[in-house]
């Protein structure tokens, strides 16, 4: 005796099962409008799905700038009074109380680990060649010992949160000393 796997198909030969394969075709172009309009509906869905996800991290970058910028703005209001800190302690009397100076050095340098918890960074300067973008030429430097355009002295130090700049560095930039005129008169006119 054998077993079959599959049961027999019961409609299998009936002539009534030949007559739906010849299906009509009104019923075949209904059939294809659905599927069309199915699949259109697909693409239509995963389209709105991609917009949405774009959506969204736009949103979370946008708010991300947003917070990013508003701390920068609070900062740049706090770096004035930093600056202060920085040059009474450059500037400190003779006599003064040790600890009381330790103090102060201690604020300074919470006040500076706070900011730079929220991605303040001081710029590098001194030393460094000239960069437009993060520093600002107030004047010049004849100087034999550096080469042209870097830095010599930084008049105020300058920071950035992450990328963008929140001040630039003042500075002053070291250029060639100027050539004695061959008739002894007076120096050649210099553009500035």
């Amino acid at each position: 005796m054998t077993t079959r796997k599959h049961p027999h198909d019961p409609t299998e030969g009936d002539p009534r099962n030949e007559k739906a394969d010849t299906a009509d075709p009104a019923l075949e172009a209904k059939i294809a409008e659905l599927e069309a309009a199915a699949a259109e509906a697909k693409d239509r869905h995963l389209r709105l799905a991609a917009d949405f996800d774009n959506y969204k991290k736009r949103s979370r970058q946008e708010q991300r700038e947003t917070i990013q910028h508003a701390s920068a703005d609070l900062i740049a209001q706090l770096l004035p009074g930093l600056d202060d800190l920085h040059k009474a302690l450059d500037h400190k009397p003779e006599g003064i109380d040790e600890a009381w100076l330790k103090g102060v050095e201690l604020s300074v340098r919470k006040l500076e680990e706070a900011l730079g918890a929220h991605g303040l960074e001081a710029i590098e300067a001194m030393g460094k060649p000239f960069d437009p973008n993060v520093h600002e030429a107030i004047g010049h430097e004849e100087s034999t010992e550096h080469p042209e355009d870097t830095v010599v002295q930084e008049l105020r130090r300058g920071y950035r949160i992450r990328d963008r700049v929140v001040r630039p560095a003042l500075v002053k930039v070291a250029r060639p000393p100027a050539l004695p005129a061959a008739d002894g008169g007076a120096p050649p006119q210099q553009l500035h």
